[in-house]
């Protein structure tokens, strides 16, 4: 499989936990461009979702996972694909900032430094670079060397985007960035989000309609384990085909 126009191409996608049923028969693309959210109400399966795409459901000891996630010609759910090569192509951010007990540089070089990158001006140039890209770097470039726990929580999620910027992932993947924040940090998250899908594909489960009618190109709704609909964000929001969609979106449940 190699679509041109998807970065992701999941085919009748199950996910189990023990004996409970959480993902069922999903289909979706995933486009090459722009920001497409998930929203859905808590335990719809959203958060599963973004883990099974790079893998990292595979540290839930219960977990099974059944279907085809196509991704750069292959499927990801096979065995012997390389874990730490893929989680460098698909990079991921937490819902809470989650920087290591390391210096502002200790942590955007890690990555590079796990990969074989050993030239100390390389490091730096990475680093510089992915901290312009995260929109933290004139913030933090006098403080390199300081903890990374000593900046704001805001500056610590824009951290951990640099930190996964920093080895060149094709895709980033969001689980709900903001939920920690501030109105303000908010804003400065989204704002980054805005200049990062210029450049990488950006997919962002997001507790929040409005921030998924802000800033998406296209919407998924997930309920209980099913996509039910999957639109342009405008036409999802201004004119959905499903009745639960709708009845979702205007507060009616969730």
């Amino acid at each position: 499989m190699d679509n041109q126009e998807s970065v992701f191409k999941i085919e009748d996608l199950n996910l189990w936990y023990g004996d409970k049923h959480v993902l069922k028969d999903v289909n979706l693309e995933i486009p090459r461009q722009g920001v497409t959210a998930i929203i859905g109400p808590s335990g719809c399966g959203k958060s599963s979702f973004l883990k099974i795409l790079n893998r990292m459901v595979d540290q839930v000891s219960s977990a099974r996972c059944y279907g085809k996630v196509w991704f750069n010609g292959r499927n990801i759910l096979d065995n012997g694909m390389d874990l730490v090569k893929l989680r460098s192509e698909i990079g991921m951010v937490f819902q809470q900032p989650n920087p290591f007990p390391k210096s502002i540089f200790e942590n955007v070089a890690f990555g590079p430094r796990v990969h074989g990158e050993r030239n100390r001006q390389h490091l730096n140039e990475i680093v510089e670079k992915s901290l312009r890209a995260a929109a933290l770097w004139d913030e933090v470039n006098g403080n390199l060397y300081h903890p990374a726990f000593s900046l704001s929580g805001g500056q610590q999620q824009r951290l951990c985007i640099a930190r996964a910027l920093a080895v060149g992932p094709k895709i980033l993947l969001m689980d709900e960035p903001c939920s920690a924040l501030d109105p303000v940090a908010t804003s400065r998250i989204e704002d980054l989000i805005d200049s990062l899908q210029e450049t990488y594909p950006i997919l962002i489960v997001t507790h929040n309609m409005q921030q998924a009618a802000r800033i998406s190109h296209k919407t998924a709704f997930f309920l209980q384990g099913e996509i039910i609909e999957f639109n342009s964000t405008s036409e999802f929001f201004t004119n959905p085909r499903d009745q639960r969609t709708e009845d979702y979106i205007t507060g009616r449940f969730g």
